[in-house]
């Protein structure tokens, strides 16, 4: 059966990126989690030990970076950045994005640095 998710019904959560909107997580016919998250300014390295996610960029400011590990990406919007387990990861700047997390997002799983 399909489903329609609306972001703005689904309640923010804080996270170490800012503020997220987990859409699926009670969907036993999806393998993953969609996040729609705000990123904010004082968004945390973090990283997960068996999620892998895949960060859509909708919208950012520009000079907008993402650190993966030890690297910085420069961001613009319509950009995929596929983040494997074990990566310390984090948006630098103001960003809107949207995130694909296999398998379901765990709260477990996430370290920050």
């Amino acid at each position: 059966m399909y489903r329609v998710i609306d972001f703005a019904n689904i309640p923010g959560v804080s996270c170490p990126c800012g503020t997220a909107r987990r859409a699926f997580a009670d969907d036993p016919m999806y393998p993953g989690t969609v996040h729609r998250t705000d990123i904010a300014e004082t968004a945390k390295p973090h990283y997960h030990k068996t999620l892998t996610e895949l960060y859509y960029i909708i919208s950012c400011e520009p000079e907008t970076v993402m650190q993966l590990d030890d690297e910085r990406i420069p961001l613009h919007a319509e950009m995929l950045v596929l983040v494997p387990p074990n990566t310390v990861h984090r948006v630098i700047g103001s960003a809107k994005v949207l995130i694909s997390v296999t398998p379901k997002f765990d709260p477990n799983d996430e370290f920050t640095k």
